[in-house]
């Protein structure tokens, strides 16, 4: 039997088949869509479904479970998005949406929570030790295991990591706050920051990088700049590491965790992206702090992972 695990995500809707060894058989991601309603959406993820199952010669009657990740303040036990900023909806019921399109049981959980228990899964699913896990995409989203369960709060939107306020009267968020983490973190942020930066130097190699078109900006942008040397990419790094870096640091003095992983479209630059972190890290961290950060060991498959497998926590 195959379990079926869908990352709903701000742009892509990742979808993938696991194996009783939390392998993945396989897996493909279609665009979000966004604006859109719920409907549509829960359309969007059925349909890719299918031609995942398909594609991969799977049957719905091999699939023993349904979960998906999706941002935002999930009721896990009523399968109910309460909020979710990036895709603007409230009390959307998700899980019984998708219930009723697949004619079988589908759990619901905060993206960043399944992210984070799919982590906590690929080390070994045993591990007393405190996990916290980072999913940097179009927004900031974080999961907290403490004890070997996750903690998700007494209104399911504990672990919202992303809306900590790191600049006072900063930048204005979705949520409607200012200064959250997410709004200098996120890779939403981050092609943001690049675009800034290539308008204030029209020599950088990053305008040939993307044919002269902002437009053509996404988050690899600055990283490709970075490994062609060029300056005004490396400084754009340099602040988006410390940005990261910043809000890492108070999770380190918020749980004192033994690991922070970092998951999401970021997480594929590996060292280009957790060298300079870490730097960042190094000096703002409490002084006996034994935390160790790393990329993610599921990396982008973290989420599927852990949707895939909400069965065993609910």
């Amino acid at each position: 039997m195959y379990k079926l695990g869908i990352d709903l995500g701000g742009t892509n809707i990742a979808i993938g088949i696991v194996n009783d060894k939390n392998e993945m058989v396989f897996k493909l991601s279609k665009p979000t869509c966004l604006p859109d309603s719920a409907e549509n959406i829960v359309g969007r993820i059925f349909y890719a479904s299918k031609e995942c199952l398909s594609k991969a010669g799977v049957s719905i009657e091999e699939i023993s479970a349904i979960g998906v990740g999706c941002p935002g303040a999930i009721d896990s036990k009523e399968g109910v998005v309460l909020f979710s900023n990036n895709f603007d909806y409230r009390n959307v019921p998700l899980a019984s949406m998708l219930s009723e399109k697949f004619g079988m049981k589908v759990l619901c959980e905060n993206d960043a929570n399944a992210a984070a228990f799919g982590e906590y899964l690929s080390q070994g699913g045993n591990s007393g030790d405190t996990l916290v896990a980072i999913t940097i995409g179009t927004g900031i989203g974080g999961g907290v295991i403490i004890g070997g369960k996750l903690y998700s709060g007494n209104c399911f939107s504990g672990g919202e990591l992303g809306h900590m306020v790191i600049n006072f009267n900063g930048l204005p968020c979705n949520c409607g706050r200012r200064g959250c983490w997410e709004v200098y973190a996120s890779a939403t942020a981050l092609i943001r920051q690049t675009k800034e930066a290539m308008q204030n130097d029209l020599q950088s190699k990053m305008w040939q990088i993307c044919e002269g078109n902002l437009s053509n900006v996404t988050g690899v942008t600055p990283f490709e700049g970075l490994r062609q040397n060029d300056e005004t990419a490396k400084k754009v790094i340099e602040q988006y590491a410390d940005y990261i870096a910043i809000g890492i640091v108070d999770i380190i003095n918020s749980f004192g965790p033994a690991t922070i992983c970092i998951s999401g479209g970021i997480s594929n630059e590996q060292d280009y992206i957790l060298e300079p972190i870490k730097r960042h890290i190094e000096l703002n961290k409490p002084i006996n702090c034994k935390t160790n950060v790393e990329i993610a060991k599921l990396n982008n498959d973290a989420g599927i992972v852990g949707a895939a497998n909400l069965d065993i926590l609910h």
